[in-house]
């Protein structure tokens, strides 16, 4: 331990070592000279051979008048010498003094009798160089005005890291009066702090003197509690002019201001990052439970610590939810919930997919009533029982440390389709209006996508119903054929629709086989197809040529609307063993016989139905028993990764391998070449020819 360690500033102790000497006295310079009753020199140090340049053997025994004084100010020098040694008072001033060199200096005194033990007088003169006084007087009080004036905080700290000395900057920095500064250690007065840091740094700058600058510290203090605040604090080692070391200076800037823009612009960018995540995240299907979902994991942790998203029953299910404009409960269905971790508050939400009724009290029903957001910045226990579903979740709710909550409405075409309500628990900081403004641009965009994927799922329920009522007459299995088919919806809202096939009984034992693709998609597709399927089944009856049932079904075509559509219509006579086939744009039927390689027929395209005034062609095929008709639409063999020719190819290789029952066949095609997340319609009918008997 080193002498400022074992002697506190202005303390000693009795028996120990002493401790270092200051420097100042050494820079002052300060001389002693004792002069007897006569005014004769008895002692002379070495300071005064520095300061008067005589040395002591010169200077010993001599008037001190007459050595140091000009004859101009004798008589003064002796009254001043009288008065001290007869009244006994002190005097000080400075005094012109010749120095050896013939020089005139300026010398402050102080003067003062001494009595010794036979009770004889002595006058003993302490002097200092006056300009040499001065500076150091300049210098000092210039330092005590800086560091007393300065704006940024100042404090010294002896090596005990107590404080010796704060400016009144550092005081209101601190928030923290002088008095409770001094004589305490960093640990004491800065509590509010990360002190173990503060104390570290510290001591590796008492250690090595490396100074640390603009070391960057943020916290709060007890004046406010409630608000970061930041400085910048450098360290660096004091030491004397011998180079002890004395202890440890600190300055600090209060940086606040910078630090909040600093944060806010940070927060800007983690906003523009939120929107931008949410813009390519959210939506990406047209599924209202995946979009959800979707929402409250861009949310989560960006913005909240937890969020749900809960979706009006009535407007899933195609309603207007009415009862809101009454001031009535809200039936709410939980679509999705996110967390940043796991929490009590989670077993507070409603679990995914189950309704639940808020009464009007409750903030979520008062977010979507009144169409605008719900702010609760400090969440009192008497607000729980308004954010909670029931009294259970309150209380999960205020053992988790629900602080801040915030609920915003999903609005979407000026619709009302819910709320997006959002939690924080371990994140410190209240929802703001910032929060609020971010968490209803991205509820914007979500709603959005929601009604988005809620009009599609509506209007694929409403494609398939149509299309199930056109379809739902089974074709009968032909006398002289035996068939198999199927017909697949397509996954997505907005493609179903367009796919048919039929299987009629003609006259004469013959069959007319059909399978068409309406070009569109949706309700409007599913109302063309059922219109064509109905005239072709009509046109059936007619026992017409194929090619002229195409030119009529064109005709019809003409005025519909989507207006066009391919169409293969096929008349198998199994008495001639022979199928007449005629084609409108759609993909070539292909033919399968025993011991041979399947075969695309090579026909006739002609143009699809719809175009209006186009000849068709009809191609007459062999077509035994055993045999195999093939009929598709292209939803069976396009995709959007590979060419239509190595489908084409796949399908034939399929149709190569052993057969089995025409609807095991079917099974094994539809497995092999669709997905599930196919985005078109397929239908297909394998057709295969019975002996005919008279």
């Amino acid at each position: 331990m080193g002498a400022t360690d074992a002697f506190p500033e202005g303390a000693a102790q009795v028996g120990a070592t002493p401790g270092q000497p200051g420097g100042l006295l050494d820079v002052l310079g300060v001389a002693a000279v004792m002069l007897d009753a006569d005014g004769r020199i008895t002692l002379w140090s070495p300071q005064a051979e520095s300061l008067f340049g005589w040395t002591a053997e010169e200077a010993l025994g001599r008037s001190a008048a007459q050595l140091l004084v000009g004859p101009e100010h004798f008589d003064l020098v002796l009254g001043l010498f009288s008065q001290v040694m007869a009244g006994g008072e002190s005097w000080a001033g400075v005094f012109p003094v010749q120095h050896k060199d013939g020089s005139t200096r300026l010398v402050e005194f102080r003067n003062m009798r001494l009595l010794d033990e036979r009770g004889e007088s002595y006058a003993l003169g302490i002097a200092t160089d006056q300009a040499v006084l001065r500076r150091v007087e300049r210098d000092l009080a210039l330092s005590v005005r800086l560091v007393a004036q300065s704006p940024i905080g100042l404090a010294v700290l002896d090596t005990s890291l107590r404080f010796v000395m704060v400016n009144p900057a550092l005081e209101r920095i601190n928030d923290l009066p002088a008095d409770q500064h001094i004589g305490h250690d960093v640990r004491e007065t800065l509590s509010f702090l990360d002190t173990d840091t503060i104390v570290s740094s510290m001591r590796a700058v008492l250690d090595t003197g490396t100074p640390l600058l603009d070391q960057y510290t943020v916290g709060r203090t007890a004046a406010d509690p409630h608000a970061d605040r930041a400085w910048s604090v450098s360290y660096y080692r004091l030491e004397d002019a011998h180079g002890r070391v004395l202890g440890l200076a600190t300055s600090v800037v209060d940086v606040t201001e910078q630090h909040r823009s600093a944060t806010e612009a940070a927060r800007a960018r983690r906003r523009l990052a939120v929107i931008a995540d949410a813009s390519a995240t959210v939506g990406t299907t047209l599924d209202v439970d995946q979009t959800a979902h979707e929402l409250a994991d861009v949310i989560v942790p960006e913005l909240a610590d937890l969020a749900a998203v809960d979706v009006l029953d009535a407007v899933l299910d195609g309603r207007r939810p009415t009862s809101l404009s009454r001031g009535g409960p809200a039936r709410f269905r939980a679509l999705a919930v996110a967390a940043a971790y796991s929490t009590e508050a989670v077993r507070a939400a409603d679990p995914t997919g189950q309704i639940a009724s808020y009464e009007a009290d409750r903030l979520i029903t008062r977010c979507v009533t009144e169409a605008r957001p719900v702010l609760v910045p400090q969440v009192s226990e008497g607000d729980l029982p308004h954010i909670a579903a029931d009294p259970q979740g309150a209380a999960l709710l205020g053992k988790a440390g629900l602080h801040s909550y915030l609920a915003v409405p999903l609005i979407a075409r000026g619709e009302v389709l819910g709320a997006l309500s959002l939690y924080r628990v371990r994140n410190p900081e209240p929802f703001d209006e910032d929060d609020a403004v971010l968490a209803v641009e991205l509820a914007g965009r979500a709603a959005v996508c929601i009604d988005n994927a809620r009009s599609y799922q509506s209007e694929r329920r409403t494609a398939l119903t149509l299309q199930r009522h056109l379809m739902n007459h089974r074709p009968p299995q032909p006398t002289a054929m035996e068939i198999a088919y199927r017909y697949q919806p397509a996954q997505a809202a907005s493609e179903v629709g367009g796919d048919w096939f039929d299987a009629i009984p003609v006259a004469g034992d013959k069959t007319a086989l059909v399978v068409g693709d309406v070009m569109g998609s949706g309700i409007n597709a599913a109302a063309t197809m059922g219109q064509l399927r109905t005239t072709a089944r009509a046109l059936a009856d007619l026992d017409l040529d194929p090619a002229e049932v195409l030119r009529h079904l064109d005709h019809i075509a003409v005025g519909l609307d989507p207006a066009f559509a391919t169409c293969l219509y096929a008349v198998y006579d199994p008495h001639r063993m022979e199928c007449r086939i005629a084609v409108a744009g759609h993909l070539p039927p292909i033919v399968v016989r025993p011991d041979r390689a399947p075969e695309l027929l090579d026909l006739p395209t002609g143009a699809p139905l719809g175009v209006g005034g186009v000849p068709f062609e009809q191609t007459t095929v062999a077509l035994r028993e055993g045999d195999q008709l093939v009929l598709y639409t292209d939803g069976l063999i396009e995709t959007r990764d590979q060419p239509i020719d190595a489908r084409l190819d796949t399908l034939l290789e399929l149709l190569a391998e052993p057969q089995q029952d025409l609807e095991g066949l079917c099974d094994r095609l539809l497995r092999s070449l669709r997905d599930e997340h196919d985005h078109d319609d397929v239908a297909l009918l394998i057709a295969r020819p019975h002996t005919h008997e008279d």
